[in-house]
């Protein structure tokens, strides 16, 4: 056996973490991923219920996926260059704390200008959204990236994605909760009413989500870029040496297909259940509650697998082929078959969680030991994500119809091609398509991993 060989087994870096340190890791994105579900699931439907128009609640959301996009950047860049993971995920955090309440809420320049103009409306409610995505984004790249310098073993990193997800479900299923409490004892009719709703639901979430971003504080150390076991530091990485290599670009194409599946479904799911397949107000909470009950118990029982390349190929194609029968399914589905919705919900919670787990997983293969440079690789990535849901949502909400009176010429038995069936159903199915054609083309080799003298975590 090499010397290098049995450096790597006797590294600390190489070992497998214990479960309290991926618990602990798991909980600090809890902040961004409640908000973030109130943020894809009701922005567009607050915004329209206010009076707002379609329009407006794109170019509302439009402003924040830019914001946030551009800050993955240059917090991925100067992550790589300073390092300081904690302090750039506790600014972030409060950030988002301080500035969500303002993007459910009133308008606050109508307040102090005092007017109520469609215009001004939507320049409060953009202003604010960008500020909440660049504490986001700054929250977002300093947690996906400390996995690869926490530790280098492969299979912990995956588990540790997998427990990040798990909690997403957690907190997700935290605001469906919430949600469907403040939608039956609150009921809404007027402007002001329905301002309440929301408001309640955000500070709820903001509340929840920051009692876990003191557990992950408390529990998780600064991780540090230590010297190999030959003595030799970790240098940056420029961003060329990532343009050069083809999997960054496979596993780019793969992780924003991933998120355009996850996101501009979840935007237009409320729209559907309830104009489309015509059910209760109640489903729009329900509905979502039982994708992520669905995605929490498979992202649970994810952990517990020994992760190669080969196997992150084969369960993400798993996920992405489910996606496409169900987005094919609600595209044509008619309102008399509503029920079949529940059944559906429990096998997109499935493939969400199959595609979320392996795709993000993927990025960890890609960056190896390359961990100078992995805060560019998140960022860059995450930019892609950003920019790309941001215009596909933008150009879908531009043309949603909200007036039930438009689909009132669709029979039970036929159904009626709106935007959100669009949205929910076809996007996702096309996405989930080309994501896993690519994971086909993909070579994903275990890296080869030089040992550290000393633990990347302190």
């Amino acid at each position: 056996m090499m010397v290098d060989e049995v450096a790597i087994k006797e590294s600390p870096a190489a070992v497998a973490l214990g479960r309290w340190s991926v618990l602990f890791y798991g909980v600090g994105h809890m902040l961004n991923d409640i908000t973030a579900a109130c943020w894809f699931t009701y922005l567009l439907v607050f915004i329209t219920d206010i009076g707002l128009s379609p329009r407006d609640a794109a170019t509302v959301m439009l402003s924040g996926q830019i914001a946030d996009g551009f800050t993955t950047i240059f917090a991925g860049e100067l992550i790589d260059r300073f390092g300081h993971f904690k302090i750039w995920h506790a600014a972030g955090s409060i950030l988002v704390a301080v500035s969500f309440s303002s993007v459910f809420g009133s308008c606050i320049p109508c307040l102090i200008f005092g007017s109520e103009s469609a215009t001004l409306q939507t320049i409060g409610y953009s202003f604010f959204a960008a500020v909440f995505n660049v504490g986001w984004a700054a929250t977002q790249v300093s947690h996906m990236s400390m996995v690869n310098c926490i530790t280098l073993n492969s299979t912990s990193r995956v588990v540790m994605t997998s427990c990040r997800n798990a909690f997403s479900m957690v907190a997700n299923l935290s605001l469906y909760a919430i949600a469907f409490l403040v939608f039956h004892l609150s009921p809404s009719k007027t402007t002001s009413e329905i301002e309440n709703q929301y408001r309640w639901i955000a500070y709820t979430s903001i509340f929840i989500g920051c009692c876990f971003v003191v557990i992950f504080h408390i529990g998780t150390g600064e991780p540090r870029l230590k010297e190999d076991f030959r003595g030799h530091a970790y240098q940056k990485i420029s961003w060329t040496y990532w343009f050069k290599k083809v999997l960054y670009y496979q596993v780019a194409l793969v992780y924003v297909f991933t998120r355009l599946i996850t996101n501009v479904s979840q935007a237009f799911l409320a729209f559907y259940v309830i104009n489309d397949l015509r059910m209760a107000q109640s489903s729009k909470a329900s509905i979502p509650a039982m994708i992520y009950i669905s995605s929490f118990v498979v992202s649970i029982a994810l952990q517990e697998l020994t992760w190669t390349g080969k196997r992150l190929k084969v369960f993400f194609s798993v996920g992405g082929v489910l996606w496409i029968i169900c987005g094919s399914a609600i595209f044509f589905m008619p309102s008399n078959l509503k029920n079949i919705m529940y059944f559906l919900s429990l096998v997109i919670g499935i493939a969400n969680a199959l595609i979320t787990v392996t795709g993000v997983s993927m990025q960890s293969y890609l960056v190896g030991e390359d961990v100078k440079g992995c805060a560019f690789v998140y960022g860059s990535l995450s930019f892609l994500d950003k920019m790309s849901c941001g215009i596909a949502l933008w150009i879908l909400e531009s043309y949603q119809n909200t007036n039930v009176v438009a689909l009132t010429a669709c029979t039970p038995i036929c159904s009626c091609y709106s935007i959100s069936r669009y949205g929910f159903g076809l996007v996702p199915a096309i996405c989930a398509l080309v994501a896993v054609v690519v994971t086909c083309t993909m070579k994903l080799e275990k890296p080869r991993l030089r040992p550290l003298k000393v633990p990347l975590l302190e």
